[in-house]
């Protein structure tokens, strides 16, 4: 799955770290989610669509091998 995470964290001037803490994770796994390494619950997903103010799908695609 495919995410614009970085590109949004980078629109809000904020760090991984304080994505980390407004949605309650670990610094850790926002920079798995950037990598492409963790796919995130449906509950986080909605977290991070909610503080950048977008649909989950603007930040979220799926790949063709999802």
């Amino acid at each position: 799955m495919k995410n614009r995470i970085r590109i949004e964290r980078a629109i809000m001037n904020i760090t991984q770290g304080d994505l980390a803490e407004k949605i309650g994770v670990s610094r850790q796994t926002i920079n798995a989610m950037e990598s492409n390494k963790y796919v995130p619950s449906t509950v986080l997903a909605l977290k991070i669509a909610r503080l950048f103010c977008k649909p989950v799908e603007e930040i979220f695609e799926l790949e063709d091998e999802d």
